[in-house]
């Protein structure tokens, strides 16, 4: 859509409050603050811009948790960002957006990611066509009906005041994007995804895209307090790292995020910061009947509406 009233200076400025807000927000939960490493891109690469990137490792609660914001421009859009829109192909682009993933210690605590994001496409003597994506979803490892619950919630209130058809529509979009095809299964119990939307116009689209960084916080951090106590085992920690490796599946495979990043010549470290710090592989592995493992992926791991 081109809209005259687009303005990027007050999009970079809720970005870059928001980074802020739920960086320091897990920071105190776990008990130690987010370090920050901003970053420019050298003179003369064909990606202009920077960022700032938050990271916490090795913490008491949070064994990698980052919060990345990017703004960049370039001259051409990649593949990834023109698949639905081959008309703008050759076009610039600016693209802005916040981008976390909570990977906590404790198995029985979920892992959590979310991402808010505009994307302009340009063109000398021609306005900006922007659009906005995003989300946030939950991959537990453990499977709490409650969490998913309260999760959902949240995410189907943050959407309600611009229609009541988001909700299932973009919790539909979610459970289809967040799906491993080659393992046919989904990454976790979903929640909302979006991408390639303007539809309410500027203005409104925007404000919706604010109501779901908004809530992130509160969608997250009830379930890290409840789970965060939780006694386990070598066992759990096994499984977790099993699971953590459909997450690096995902992330290299199908992710578009990911997949711009790299195609665009984006800072690869601050790409990859979503990646847990320990995953695993086992061959040909299936969990014991009956299980907490083997529950996950009877009762989590497929579409289901988590609010009826």
């Amino acid at each position: 859509m081109s809209d005259k009233t687009y303005d990027v200076s007050q999009v970079r400025s809720y970005l870059q409050g928001l980074q802020t807000r739920i960086a320091d927000a897990l920071g105190a939960l776990d008990g130690t603050p987010f370090g920050v490493d901003a970053w420019q891109r050298p003179a003369g690469e064909r990606l202009r811009g920077g960022g700032i990137t938050r990271i916490l490792e090795n913490g008491a609660l949070l064994e990698r948790g980052g919060v990345g914001f990017s703004d960049v421009a370039g001259e051409q859009l990649p593949p990834s960002a023109t698949a639905l829109r081959p008309h703008l192909a050759g076009r610039g682009f600016e693209a802005m957006g916040v981008s976390l993933v909570m990977h906590p210690r404790n198995p029985y605590c979920p892992t959590a990611h979310m991402n808010v994001r505009m994307l302009a496409a340009t063109k000398e003597g021609e306005a900006p066509v922007f659009w906005f994506g995003g989300g946030m979803d939950l991959t537990p490892y453990y499977g709490f009906e409650e969490d998913a619950v309260h999760f959902h919630g949240v995410c189907r209130d943050a959407l309600a005041p611009f229609g009541a058809e988001l909700y299932p529509r973009f919790k539909r979009w979610c459970d289809d994007y967040f799906f491993l095809k080659h393992r046919n299964e989904t990454r976790g119990v979903g929640g909302i995804f979006f991408d390639d939307f303007d539809e309410l116009g500027f203005e409104r689209s925007f404000a919706m895209v604010r109501s779901v960084g908004d809530a992130f916080v509160n969608a997250y951090l009830p379930l890290l307090e409840k789970r965060r106590a939780t006694p386990y085992g070598q066992r759990e920690r096994d499984f977790q790292g099993y699971r953590r490796g459909r997450y690096v599946e995902f992330n290299l495979v199908y992710d578009r995020g990911t997949l711009f990043g790299l195609q665009s010549g984006g800072r690869t470290e601050s790409i990859l910061m979503s990646m847990p710090p320990v995953a695993n592989w086992r061959y040909d592995w299936q969990p014991e009947p009956g299980s907490p493992e083997a529950r996950l992926y009877g009762d989590f791991l497929k579409p289901r509406d988590w609010l009826v």
